[in-house]
């Protein structure tokens, strides 16, 4: 067991540990970055230094943390033994950073890939705690996609004649072919008889940039979680309609509060959930589904059930055509827009069954490795990749009459804060806006129950836009929240804030349940070749005091070291992996 303790914000390193930032002058001596990992792989250390940043060879910035690992006896809390990370190379702990999008550190990324891949595809098949009769279950793949904010330059193959999407080669369509030649208020043709390439860059480009409506499409990504959240309980309730028209029993549902016993009749049937979330080239989202039909016993909650007899796929089909047919709702008011915005679901959906024996429309390892490839996927296909903006890093990317996503960030940043309209609506002059207090108004650190942000301001600067203007106001005064408050947050995704990858409690595994597995399979390799009986507890525990000193690499030469001898290190495995394949066969 291994418990950790890390602030928030760098601190000081404990006494006796080497800064990070302290390059030792063997390092300022060698110029040249051959010179400097020549002078590293010279040095007597070397070998111990490989084998200290081995878990973290491939990570592109790894985080250094420095401090204890204690051994206490985990019945009385004794003091076994203790360990600083002075004593080790560097004077530091390397930990993989852990992003998972591929742009930033592709070894992590990969990982994360393929952790989602066994999220994925567990909860088709089973297995890792999941019962194995979830293969035959139920289950489609439908793909909700945004509606259209004004036309964009398209790819589009009537038929595919390629082996490979991925390296489809196949001749398309023209883009945007009229024989009127329609032109915009604007002066635009709104007309592009080009056949594009896969790689071209005006694909996602509104013909008419002028004519596009940036700010719908960034509300709409605003939105899209919201959006699902009523989708699924549309699904739902279509289910149970489709459950009591076909005569399926209902099943009580008996809850005590305040003393009083209340019971519910619900139909014995669940559905859960898988989604990934993909960016199109044009910058908005759309959704990749795995809905699973399951059967729900009031005595077992928590179980995973065949569904009852009678229900199929096709039920499945008709529930999420009539939910993405029919959903839709309008944001709250805003200055630029006071009736708010309509927020539905495009015209195209596509609702595929999911098959277990290798043959049909899609099949579980299809999906899951379609699911996994956009988990570690963000805003790079739309040609952005930025962190988060900030007041002094927004004016590098946002431009009111520049490209595509410049206006795309513009248009977060100018509707996530209300000031920026001199006549706001009435309904918020009558009472505005508060401003989160200066840094001397500081209070105790707490987390926004709304948005989850920790801050030490009075008011979260998430939730609550900033009026300059307005008045102040005494502390116990009710907080106005701001519903757009989270475009500014969300500007570098292009207003979309959910994960790119959900899925419901009863699904499937978790992540965190991957990564205990993997922490014990390499505690059990390093342990020697004693064995542990199975379900033994261990009677000592390994408390770590550690905190953040930095990320990155030292120095260049160290991450090309690094880097070098986990590829080796893959080849290696590749290498016998080949070689046992080829004796297997």
């Amino acid at each position: 067991m291994t418990l950790s303790t890390l602030p928030v914000a760098p601190e000081p390193t404990s006494s006796g540990t080497t800064t990070c930032a302290d390059i030792p002058a063997w390092y300022r001596t060698s110029a040249d970055l051959t010179r400097q990992a020549v002078a590293r792989a010279a040095r007597d250390d070397y070998p111990a230094w490989l084998s200290h940043v081995r878990p973290a060879a491939d990570c592109t910035r790894p985080v250094r943390l420095a401090g204890i690992l204690a051994t206490v006896e985990a019945a009385t809390g004794r003091l076994l033994a203790a360990r600083s990370t002075a004593d080790m190379p560097d004077g530091v702990i390397y930990k993989p950073c852990g992003n998972r999008r591929a742009s930033v550190c592709p070894a992590c990324s990969k990982r994360y890939q393929n952790d989602a891949y066994q999220v994925v595809r567990t909860g088709l098949i089973g297995g890792k705690g999941v019962p194995e009769q979830v293969g035959a279950h139920p289950a489609v793949f439908p793909t909700f996609t945004a509606p259209s904010f004004g036309e964009v330059h398209t790819r589009a193959v009537r038929r595919h004649t390629c082996a490979r999407r991925k390296d489809c080669d196949c001749r398309p369509e023209p883009c945007h072919a009229r024989r009127d030649l329609t032109v915009c208020p604007h002066g635009i043709r709104l007309a592009c008889f080009a056949r594009h390439d896969t790689d071209d860059r005006r694909l996602g480009t509104p013909l008419c940039l002028d004519c596009y409506d940036h700010d719908a499409q960034v509300v709409w990504n605003h939105a899209a979680g919201e959006l699902w959240r009523r989708t699924t309980i549309a699904i739902t309730r279509r289910i149970h309609a489709r459950s009591r028209q076909l005569g399926i029993p209902d099943v009580p549902i008996v809850t005590t509060s305040r003393g009083k016993t209340r019971i519910r009749w619900v139909p014995p049937v669940r559905l859960s959930f898988g989604k990934a979330a993909e960016m199109q080239r044009r910058g908005v989202a759309h959704f990749h589904a795995i809905i699973r039909l399951d059967g729900f016993d009031p005595d077992q909650p928590d179980a995973v059930l065949p569904p009852p007899p009678g229900l199929d796929a096709a039920d499945l089909v008709d529930a999420i055509d009539h939910a993405a047919a029919t959903v839709a709702f309008t944001t709250a008011a805003h200055p630029a827009r006071p009736g708010g915005w309509p927020i539905a679901w495009g015209e195209q959906i596509l609702t595929k069954v999911i098959t277990v024996a290798g043959k049909g429309e899609v099949t579980d390892g299809q999906v899951a490795a379609y699911l996994a490839k956009y988990a570690t996927k963000a805003t790079e296909v739309t040609g952005h990749a930025s962190s988060r903006l900030t007041d002094t890093t927004v004016d590098l990317y946002a431009d009111p009459d520049g490209t595509h996503t410049e206006r795309l960030i513009d248009a977060c940043w100018r509707l996530g804060n209300f000031r920026h309209d001199p006549t706001p609506p009435a309904r918020l002059t009558d009472q505005p806006l508060r401003e989160p207090p200066p840094p001397a108004g500081f209070v105790t650190s707490w987390t926004c129950p709304t948005c989850g942000t920790g801050t030490r301001y009075r008011a979260c600067p998430t939730c609550t836009a900033v009026d300059l203007d307005a008045p102040a106001e005494p502390d116990d005064a009710p907080v106005r929240r701001n519903p757009y408050a989270r475009l500014r947050r969300w500007a570098h995704m292009l207003g979309f804030g959910g994960h790119f990858l959900t899925k419901s409690r009863r699904y499937s595994i978790t992540f965190a349940l991957l990564r205990d597995q993997r922490v014990e399979f390499r505690r059990a390799q390093s342990a020697g070749p004693e064995q542990i009986e199975p379900g033994a507890t261990s009677t000592t525990l390994v408390v770590n005091f550690l905190e953040f000193v930095g990320a990155g690499w030292r120095t260049p030469a160290d991450a090309m070291l690094a880097t070098t001898s986990a590829a080796m290190a893959r080849e290696h495995q590749s290498a016998a992996r080949d070689y046992l394949t080829t004796l297997a066969a």
